[in-house]
């Protein structure tokens, strides 16, 4: 009898830690997946800033010496990614391209200036940084003039800011969502064994001795769904992208690593912090509240 009595309630437990596991797996990939947005955004605001072009129009007849001279100066400065030299000929050959007819036929001579297209580095392009960039550029010999797409750069850096904001709100929410999902769970997992938790108690035995199973366990949970969540997020990126190749960028190791740490973290410390607090509150209360929680 007692041996049944035993195994049912090792069935009891058991049941109760898949149900854990998987309480915590979905509250943890609800994470996960706010964390990867969170990531992705960044990579596509950085990756939008290092499209944005300064073109630096040089002086008519500015020799090739000059034009390097140049070109070696600007490559030493931090804000410089990238940096493209466009003679009058190549100018006029894509503008031509563009038009489909060629300007200087009707013109008689080659209305375009040399040029250099320089890429900026993300931190660097925002209208503050290209006001003082342009001035010190604007000052250096055989530059005429600077120029770059200020209203395009305005509206990238304003909805990429929103988006930022939206998706951080978002994050705190689920977050505390989450909390409160995972130590509800625990809460009634421990629940279950209040009355074991106060006999041990009344036996002399130390706080710490009765938490640490509880704590064990939930940390167990914890690992668990993480590894769960972590599979789930590898395989499922590996179909999405057989079917949409674009969501290629979401699984560089820049988000994927960072992803995966944050959801071990989290599964780690939310079970084991929540575990803490219930057991501690069980241990609080006297019998007569045990039967009225």
């Amino acid at each position: 009898m007692a041996e049944k009595e035993k195994k049912k309630k090792k069935k009891v437990i058991d049941l109760l830690f898949i149900t854990s596991c998987i309480s915590t797996w979905l509250v943890l990939l609800l994470i996960a997946l706010v964390c990867m947005l969170l990531l992705s955004a960044g990579k596509l605001s950085s990756s939008l800033r290092q499209e944005m072009t300064v073109e630096v129009i040089l002086n008519e007849g500015v020799q090739n010496a000059q034009v390097l001279s140049l070109e070696q100066a600007l490559k030493t400065e931090p804000y410089c990614l990238e940096l493209k030299h466009i003679t009058k000929e190549q100018a006029l050959e894509d503008m031509s391209a563009q038009m489909g007819t060629d300007p200087s036929m009707f013109l008689g001579y080659n209305p375009f200036y040399a040029s250099l297209e320089m890429k900026l580095q993300p931190d660097y392009a925002c209208s503050d940084s290209l006001e003082w960039i342009a001035k010190q550029i604007g000052a250096m010999e055989n530059v005429s003039e600077v120029t770059w797409q200020k209203q395009l750069m305005d509206i990238v850096n304003s909805n990429i800011s929103k988006i930022a904001g939206v998706l951080f709100i978002l994050a705190l929410i689920l977050s505390l969502v989450s909390v409160a999902l995972i130590n509800n769970t625990i809460k009634l997992t421990i629940y279950s064994q209040r009355f074991t938790l106060y006999s041990m108690k009344l036996v002399g035995a130390k706080w710490s001795f009765i938490r640490r199973p509880f704590i064990w366990r939930n940390a167990l949970i914890g690992i668990v769904s993480a590894l769960l969540t972590c599979a789930t997020i590898w395989f499922g990126m590996k179909y999405a992208i057989r079917q949409e190749p674009w969501l290629v960028m979401l699984s560089g190791k820049e988000i994927m690593i960072p992803t995966m740490a944050v959801v071990t973290l989290t599964g780690l410390l939310i079970t084991c912090l929540c575990a803490l607090h219930s057991v501690n509150r069980f241990l609080r209360m006297k019998s007569g509240e045990l039967h009225f929680v």
